[in-house]
């Protein structure tokens, strides 16, 4: 079966969202919020809620990046985690991640009865699963830490599934829903209680001591500045690029031949698979999510989708193959968010690092930084600061990662191509030779040649052609790019250099 030609997430094309203007004076407010995603909407409708002034910027649209390319499931099943967390972090902590999570999913739940939200929300058991025996003793021990942590959940031979299971550990009582109609809601209240929102935006930098800068040379005088972008628009010499590191995932929704039970999976075997019902014109589909590798790493990317497509036809059977999407997703190297202040004057507070698992951790930030913000407490304050450092597994993360990093760096300034712009066909990128210099380049389906500079803007590793998604995409760091070379993704915040 042909997969669509371009990718599109169906969570964007079920809903028509409102759209907002730039920027166009300065400003002046309580809090401004970077970041138009799940965080910063949900925070913006907290903070107004409350009756602060609130400035809204997305440098994009509202909820087109991660937020609208996830799998949309509402879970504290983080794969396998708690053990993890428990052997690095203590009881008391681990716990208290549990207790996040599952107090932004009681919070979703609410929020959604009490406005009347038409989101799809429906409740889901969540499991994960694997189809091999070596793994089984894996899912063994995360039982055993849901029972020290107190969090329900129940080990089986085998899953409601229609292929053979080794094993699977049940977590109920979790959830699914449309995210871009749940947020659309969110969205339309904030604005309603006077949330200022623009769109097409970029902020760039802070102006101590309190001025957020955009590209457009603008300023927003704020007491209180929030970053919920997906990379951080503002260091503030946290040196969040090394600290977090990025991944791409892929999606396919398709209308299967099998009937599929009731729940939402996640294999934890080498290849993952997420699965997920959703229902599209009253009749059910299936999301099916996996295929993750570093950033600017992959391979080929559109056999990424293939190997997806592969597996929903062994498995369900696919009558008719919907949509296609990709998403990247940052995680920190202990695994837990950054989530809190980072600097005082003025007072500077981050969101980010999400590890895939977004709708409730990123609603977790959001209820976080609200109390943060408004002058209450938090308990959760101490486990996702921002600053601080935990050696085991920081240190041994950041090596494998830094000398990643650094391998790549070497490699895509030793590559040389044989390929000329003038050999691609339409619809093709390549890393090309031009006039004996590395660059790259895409023909559009009309013929239109697009040619870059292929160092990343940020530190200057070399990027890749992603011909999934239509990008270029940097293995150091994350960076990713438009093939016109406009910025689709921090840390870099110019785009690459057109070449005529």
């Amino acid at each position: 079966m042909k997969l669509p030609q371009y990718p599109q997430s169906y969570w964007l094309n079920s809903t028509k969202l409102p759209q907002f203007p730039s920027l166009k004076e300065d400003l002046k407010t309580d809090v401004v919020i970077v970041g138009g995603g799940i965080s910063g909407v949900t925070l913006a409708y907290l903070l107004s809620k409350k009756g602060k002034s609130v400035v809204l910027l997305e440098a994009g649209e509202v909820l087109s990046g991660t937020t609208g390319h996830t799998t949309a499931k509402i879970t504290c099943q983080h794969d396998v985690i708690y053990d993890e967390f428990l052997s690095h972090f203590g009881e008391k902590y681990a716990k208290q991640y549990y207790q996040a999570n599952n107090e932004a999913l009681s919070w979703i739940k609410q929020t959604v009865t009490e406005q009347s939200i038409d989101c799809d929300f429906k409740e889901q058991d969540a499991w994960l699963y694997t189809t091999s025996v070596d793994l089984v003793p894996d899912l063994k021990k995360e039982l055993q830490a849901y029972q020290a942590l107190g969090i329900e959940g129940e080990l089986t031979d085998s899953t409601p599934l229609p292929f053979k299971t080794r094993a699977g550990l049940r977590m109920p009582k979790q959830a699914q829903f449309n995210p871009v109609k749940y947020l659309n809601k969110l969205l339309e209240l904030a604005v309603q209680q006077g949330v200022q929102v623009f769109e097409h935006t970029t902020a760039t930098a802070v102006d101590k001591p309190s001025y957020v800068i955009t590209k457009e040379g603008h300023k927003i005088e704020s007491k209180q500045i929030v970053s919920c972008s997906h990379f951080p628009f503002y260091d503030d010499q946290q040196f969040f690029f090394a600290r977090m590191y990025a991944e791409r995932s892929y999606a396919l929704c398709f209308k299967p031949k099998q009937e599929y039970p009731e729940g939402m999976f996640l294999s934890i075997d080498q290849s993952k698979r997420s699965l997920r019902s959703v229902m599209i014109d009253g009749e059910q589909h299936i999301i099916v999510g996996g295929e993750n590798h570093p950033t600017g790493q992959g391979i080929c990317t559109i056999r990424h989708y293939e190997t997806l497509e592969q597996f929903a036809e062994e498995t369900f059977g696919i009558e008719k193959l919907l949509y296609r999407w990709s998403a990247q997703d940052l995680t920190t190297l202990d695994k837990l968010p950054f989530i809190g202040a980072t600097d005082n004057k003025p007072e500077l507070y981050v969101a980010a690092g999400y590890k895939k698992w977004g709708m409730t951790t990123g609603t977790a930030a959001a209820l976080l930084l609200e109390k943060v913000i408004t002058g209450e407490r938090s308990p959760y304050v101490d486990l996702f600061a921002p600053k601080r450092f935990y050696a085991d597994p920081t240190i041994k993360t950041f090596l494998t990662y830094a000398g990643n990093m650094a391998k790549h760096m070497v490699k895509g300034k030793l590559f040389a191509s044989n390929r000329h712009a003038e050999d691609l066909e339409n619809g093709e990128g390549s890393v090309v030779s031009l006039h004996g210099k590395r660059a790259g380049a895409y023909r559009d389906q009309e013929g239109k040649l697009f040619i870059v500079d292929t160092t990343c803007t940020h530190m200057g590793c070399e990027v890749e052609w992603n011909s999934g998604d239509l990008s270029w995409d940097c293995p150091c760091h994350g960076s990713r790019f438009s093939y016109q070379g406009e910025v689709l993704d921090g840390p870099a915040d110019k785009p690459l250099h057109r070449i005529q």
